[in-house]
């Protein structure tokens, strides 16, 4: 026989114990993400942990990230994608729209947040975009909608700029999405005075030729769309911007660190930091066809005085004014 003083201490210790044990069960809880990029983005994979850390997420606590990186192969990117499938991680990061296409194939279950993703209807990434339904949501970039506004700011820059190359790559984004930059490019162009030329680059092996070809058409400035290619190539298409002494606008401003002339558009480590909350509500049980496709809400113009220096270039005041940030 126990008693009464015995079996209300054991049965409090037994009380006591439960929600310990709950609680140590739920702090052991171990979340695994799949992080799936075309290319090596330091600064953006630091940007997307530093919106987890902010959620009390930490690696090697309560956090795994898997990555797995294309190093600028989009063709390696459906067996990583398998990979993380097979690693039965959590969620899938998917950094570009390439990545995105990739992961959805490779599984219609593990939930997928993308980022960077041009138009994700038409790419046939989710439904809609207020009710993606299925297993992907993300967050988007505005193609379309930016090349106007990026030939606006280059005349700008460049006055008396009478023909203006646009470099592009064929299949970087849904076949609608790059038919309506394309018209919104020329549109642009025209309403602006100036003579489009339209050179695409399949790959990196056509950019030497895609600048010869604008220098035998004697493009005085160069617009480039925005794709992952390029962006893995921009260091590159900086230096032959210069050889070529050929100002350029950028739609990412990490051409600009590297030495390009000028910049417009989204500011991805902001996305990448957003997708943190995402990847946070869908870990807590949200579905990611509940959470509706978020377009950007930042967006930058940034300027090198220095490039436009050596370009022999002085940017109008009104332009610099307007700039969030000026590289001197």
């Amino acid at each position: 026989m126990i008693d009464r003083r015995t079996f209300l201490a054991g049965t409090g210790a037994v009380l006591l114990a439960a929600p310990l044990a709950a609680e140590a069960q739920q702090v052991a809880k171990i979340s695994r993400i799949g992080y799936l990029a075309t290319n090596r983005t330091p600064h953006f994979q630091e940007a997307f942990r530093q919106g987890l850390r902010d959620l009390g997420y930490v690696e090697g606590r309560n956090l795994v990230i898997e990555d797995r990186n294309a190093e600028g192969k989009a063709e390696r990117l459906p067996a990583l994608a398998a990979e993380l499938v097979a690693l039965k991680v959590d969620v899938i990061v998917a950094a570009s729209t390439p990545a995105a296409l990739a992961a959805k194939q490779a599984t219609r279950t593990l939930p997928i947040v993308f980022t960077a993703v041009a138009d994700a209807v038409t790419s046939r990434l989710v439904t809609s975009l207020a009710q993606p339904s299925g297993n992907v949501t993300g967050l988007s970039v505005l193609a379309p909608e930016l090349v106007g506004k990026c030939l606006e700011l280059l005349t700008q820059a460049v006055p008396r700029v009478n023909r203006v190359a646009v470099l592009w790559q064929p299949g970087a984004v849904g076949e609608r999405t790059e038919k309506d930059t394309l018209k919104e490019a020329e549109v642009a162009a025209r309403a602006l005075g100036v003579r489009p030329q339209f050179v695409a680059a399949p790959g990196p092996v056509d950019i030497e030729r895609a600048f010869s070809d604008m220098s035998r058409a004697r493009a005085s400035a160069l617009t480039v769309l925005t794709s992952a290619m390029l962006f893995t190539e921009r260091r590159r298409l900086v230096a032959l911007a210069a050889k070529n002494r050929l100002p350029t606008v950028y739609p990412w401003r990490e051409a600009v660190d590297a030495g390009g002339l000028m910049a417009y558009g989204p500011d991805l480590a902001d996305l990448l930091r957003r997708v943190a909350t995402y990847v946070d509500k869908i870990l807590k049980g949200t579905k990611p066809g509940d959470l509706p496709v978020q377009q950007p809400t930042k967006f930058e113009l940034v300027i090198n005085l220095k490039t436009a220096k050596a370009l022999g270039l002085t940017i109008p005041p009104s332009l610099l004014a307007r700039a969030d940030q000026v590289i001197e």
